[in-house]
């Protein structure tokens, strides 16, 4: 007290007086002063909890799901992550409505409805959310009885599976041991139990892959069955966040699209599109949901030394690797032929190294690329029935595939596009070059 009377007896009568006129003035501006301080303490922690959750201390998530733009979101009580890096937000930042934990949440694929293709659905206790680009759709939330017949409440977790991962477009719910499939266009429910697979609290799909996770672990499986196959758990804070002293054994590097060089690529009849580059295959047609690539041997596991050349036809798939050919039988995953590999005169009559190879939407003719040589073979004959040989404008060719809208022919980091097949073999001259780039490979501009 003595200090405020010291204080006091030093302020002039003048200043006393202005002090008195505007009481209320500087009462109003003390008190804004406060508010602006609470206000920038609650912004930096919404929560009024200094303690963030961080996922790079080993987290298990309740949900994970991409959104309709192909950003990953992970759950954990009332916060979310968006993306593979970042701090935790609020999770009614982006999910308004909601304002505690999510038990389970999956994006719907269902290319035959689009009124509900890609809408983001989020299970809580008994009921469901469903969102679209972020916004709670009208009559949300629901019973998830109304939505899901026959699903249980109190989830686990959820996962899409579409039409040829499973054999129809799905949804796996995971309750306990049990997973109940439920049939987007039947609405009917099969219950499995796959009691090898760990406890899961939330399950992931990513680029064809299904993850289960639990704990700050993930173990990979296959959605019809549920075999596991690998070396399984592994550390989630290795592949799916980026955290310090994680990562896949170093640094992550990206190739430059000036330097990038593929084997071959293909487009098969439901749309998807593979690129091989070594040992590894990368699914481009996804890539709104990333680009990675994994082992060859993943998914057609008899190719131990890369490919050379690949097309698709009939729904099958065709991967030649010197003088051998395999066919695959596409579906749920892809199954080898009985009786192949067999060689290149067995098979298509030709002999000598194949650089590329493409079949056109609707077509029947593989069209084959050795040398400054293409090759048309009808693929309906048996035997196979070479029907033209003529020269190409140019050699090395890496790679060619064929959509509605024509065909690329890669070279190194370069491609050229022709309207179609004829117009490729009458050229005289090569066009001008295009560069290869990242929204095409997923390499760095």
């Amino acid at each position: 007290m003595w200090l405020i009377s010291a204080i006091s007896a030093v302020i002039t009568n003048k200043t006393k007086h202005f002090i008195r006129k505007n009481r209320n003035v500087l009462q109003l501006c003390w008190l804004e002063a406060n508010i602006l301080l609470v206000s920038v303490i609650l912004i930096s922690h919404p929560d009024g909890d200094s303690a963030l959750p961080d996922r790079c201390a080993g987290i298990e998530f309740d949900a994970i799901t991409p959104d309709d733009k192909g950003q990953t979101f992970f759950f954990k009580g009332d916060h979310v992550w968006k993306g593979f890096e970042g701090d935790a937000q609020p999770s009614s930042q982006y999910f308004k409505e909601l304002n505690g934990h999510v038990d389970a949440a999956f994006r719907m694929h269902n290319p035959e409805n689009q009124g509900d293709h890609d809408h983001i659905y989020l299970f809580l206790d008994d009921k469901v959310f469903s969102y679209f680009e972020h916004t709670l759709e009208e009559g949300y939330p629901k019973e998830i009885q109304e939505d899901f017949p026959g699903v249980p409440t109190h989830l686990d977790a959820a996962v899409e599976c579409p039409k040829g991962e499973c054999v129809t477009d799905s949804v796996l719910f995971f309750k306990g041991p049990d997973v109940h499939v439920y049939d987007i266009v039947t609405k009917t429910v099969k219950t499995k139990t796959w009691p090898h697979l760990p406890a899961c609290t939330s399950v992931f799909r990513w680029l064809e892959h299904y993850y289960c996770f639990h704990g700050h672990n993930f173990t990979r499986f296959q959605p019809v069955t549920g075999e596991v196959t690998g070396n399984y758990p592994k550390d989630a804070r290795r592949y799916f966040m980026r955290c310090p002293d994680f990562g896949h054994g170093g640094e992550r590097t990206t190739l430059k699209c000036s330097d990038f060089k593929m084997d071959a690529i293909t487009t098969d009849d439901t749309g998807r599109m593979y690129m091989f580059k070594g040992s590894n295959y990368m699914r481009l047609d996804t890539h709104r949901d990333g680009l990675h690539a994994f082992p060859i041997t993943r998914s057609w596991k008899e190719l131990t030394n890369g490919v050379d050349a690949v097309f698709s036809y009939n729904d099958r798939i065709y991967l030649i690797k010197g003088d051998q050919v395999y066919i695959y039988k596409a579906g749920a995953h892809f199954t080898l032929i009985e009786g192949y590999p067999k060689t290149l005169k067995e098979e298509l009559n030709i002999e000598g190294q194949v650089d590329a190879a493409f079949v056109c939407p609707g077509q029947r003719t593989a069209h084959i690329i050795q040398g400054r040589k293409i090759t048309y073979i009808n693929l309906a004959a048996t035997p196979r029935e070479i029907t033209l040989d003529a020269p190409l404008p140019f050699g090395d060719i890496d790679a060619a595939f064929c959509l509605s809208d024509g065909i690329k022919i890669f070279q190194g980091s370069n491609y050229y596009h022709y309207d179609s097949p004829m117009l490729l073999v009458m050229s005289r001259i090569a066009p001008i070059p295009l560069k290869v780039t990242s929204a095409m490979v997923g390499c760095e501009d």
